[in-house]
């Protein structure tokens, strides 16, 4: 699936490997052992899968080694970090046009459409996150009258 997306392989197979642990978190050894991966490719993917907000990096009392888990809701979480992107262009966006001048005709126009894209995005995202969790809601309300 990965792949199709046009995403890294190892990024798909560490994120695999992570949605089917049933521990509470997983080292970087053990993805390094379990998916015979380099020490650096383990990494890279998973600071990219963290970036992404598709996996959070657990912090465990006493060890010096980096651990990992992927959420339950792996892609409401996405959903969020998402969302977060959204402000964080739009919010560059605006600090350009603070800087560009009247005399900047074309910049200013790309840069509000940037802003303007975004906010809309923004906008409509929130309504997405929002029907998300009463999607699953309900879903879970039926799961439990069965």
């Amino acid at each position: 699936m990965w792949d199709e997306f046009g995403m890294q392989r190892m990024d798909g197979r560490v994120m695999g490997y992570l949605m089917l642990s049933n521990a509470p978190h997983v080292s970087s050894s053990e993805l390094r052992e379990a998916l015979q991966a380099s020490a650096g490719s383990i990494s890279t993917s998973t600071r990219r899968l963290k970036e992404w907000g598709f996996i959070r990096q657990v912090a465990v009392a006493g060890e010096r080694s980096h651990f990992f888990r992927a959420d339950d809701d792996v892609w409401g979480s996405f959903l969020e970090h998402e969302h977060r992107g959204y402000i964080r262009a739009r919010e560059l966006a605006q600090r350009a046009l603070a800087l560009l001048g009247e005399a900047d005709e074309h910049p200013r126009i790309r840069f509000q459409n940037m802003r303007d894209y975004h906010d809309w995005l923004e906008q409509d995202h929130n309504r997405l996150l929002t029907r998300w969790e009463e999607w699953k809601r309900e879903r879970d309300g039926r799961s439990t009258a069965n």
